[in-house]
Formats: structure tokens, sequence, C-alpha cells
């Protein structure tokens, strides 16, 4: 057998066990990573909806440009 050809078989054995070894089971810290990581993305899910005092804030910041739009216009007229 030729050295290539062993080499080869090496190789191709090496990635099978590789392979066949990568499909354990999760163990318990790869779990407790992952819910880990489930609690982080709801985190961030729950700040970027607005709440009731945001909407209300930016009530506050329409009714205020309108305001200041009506006194300039107010003013501008003689």
């Amino acid at each position: 057998m030729s050295p290539y050809r062993t080499l080869a078989t090496l190789l191709c054995a090496g990635f099978l066990v590789a392979a066949l070894g990568g499909c354990e089971r999760k163990g318990p810290m790869e779990r407790a990573g992952e819910k880990v990581d489930k609690a982080v993305e709801d985190l961030q899910e729950a700040t970027r909806k607005e709440g009731p005092a945001e909407r209300a804030g930016k009530k506050i910041d329409k009714a205020t440009e309108e305001m200041n739009e009506a006194v300039k216009d107010a003013t501008r007229r003689p």
C-alpha cells in the first residue's frame, strides 16, 4: 500500500471518528447555556417593545412640536 493511500485512509478514519463523536447528547452545561441564551433573547425582546410611558412621551413630544409651530405661525403674522 502506498504512503499516500495509507495517509488518506487514516485521515478518512479520523474524520469519521470526529464526526460521530460530535453526535453526543447535550450535557448539563450546554443545556444551561441554552437556557441562559433564551433568557437573554427574551429580555432583549421585552426591552424593544414600547411601554405606556414611552407612548405617552411620544404623544407629549408631538403635541409640543405642534404647539411650537402654532406659536411660530401666530408670531409671524402682522
